[in-house]
């Protein structure tokens, strides 16, 4: 158990990095955490596979005057509403704000957002910048309005079916700075027991974009949690390419890959 709790304390602003391992493959845990200034990788030993977690981190993404006049601008004049999601048959209203943009439709929490392809033109500016920075494309966007400390969302993975392997997430954050935390998926003979997870803390701050690519749906779950002092809004915009939903797969389930973590 104490080797457990060590392994826990990856945690913090930025996690330090660990000691690689000189063990085998087939051994399940971290192998190390690598950190810059803007880029944090995550290497995952799992049944001989090697896969590459990857967060990256742009802080100053956007000029702090242009960021300022796109929140004010955004939170305007975006069509913001309160989804409803349900959870074991009971309705539950979101505690965020959101609005799609997206030539498909993205069901998650067993509600559908419709398709809507009347980008806002200040939105195809940023998911133009969000691609030369990234070198991915997009097709789609979620956006989230947290109102303040007290609007959030819980722990979870985009690993939807209609987000295809491996998905890269592009969030970009603009508003009061929030936490975003994330902690490693048990392995499979803990039971979904998250207690001795490694875990990384990342303030996201006004102009900020992180990169989630790689195996990061697959090995980690990702939240905001709510925070019981001031905090202003926020502004969060997660570009992201949605896929027509494989045949024979409700919409909105997710789907396992051959390399996902039971």
């Amino acid at each position: 158990m104490s080797d457990k709790r060590q392994r826990a304390r990856v945690q913090g602003s930025w996690a330090k990095q660990l000691p690689k391992h000189s063990g085998a493959l087939h051994t399940v845990h971290t192998v190390y955490i690598h950190v810059t200034f803007w880029e944090l990788i995550l290497c995952v030993c799992v049944s001989c596979r090697f896969d590459l977690s990857r967060l990256r981190l742009l802080s100053g993404f956007l000029p702090p005057e242009e960021a300022d006049w796109m929140f004010s601008k955004l939170l305007a004049e975006l069509p913001w509403s309160q989804k409803t999601n349900y959870r074991q048959g009971e309705a539950y209203e979101e505690p965020r704000l959101t609005c799609w943009y997206g030539e498909l439709p993205y069901t998650y929490a067993h509600s559908t957002m419709a398709a809507n392809t009347q980008w806002h033109p200040l939105l195809l500016t940023l998911r133009l910048a969000v691609e030369q920075a990234s070198g991915c494309s997009f097709n789609s966007l979620l956006c989230n309005l947290y109102r303040d400390g007290h609007d959030s969302i819980g722990w979870h993975s985009d690993d939807e079916a209609s987000l295809g392997s491996k998905p890269v997430i592009a969030s970009l954050s603009l508003g009061d700075t929030r936490v975003f935390s994330l902690r490693k998926q048990p392995p499979p003979e803990d039971n979904g027991d998250y207690t001795y997870v490694e875990r990384i803390r990342v303030p996201l701050t006004h102009g900020t974009l992180l990169l989630m690519e790689g195996a990061t749906q697959d090995d980690w779950q990702h939240q905001v949690a709510k925070e019981y002092h001031d905090r202003g809004p926020r502004i969060n915009l997660t570009f992201r390419t949605i896929y027509p939903e494989p045949e024979g797969h409700r919409p909105g389930t997710k789907i396992r890959f051959t390399s996902k973590q039971p």
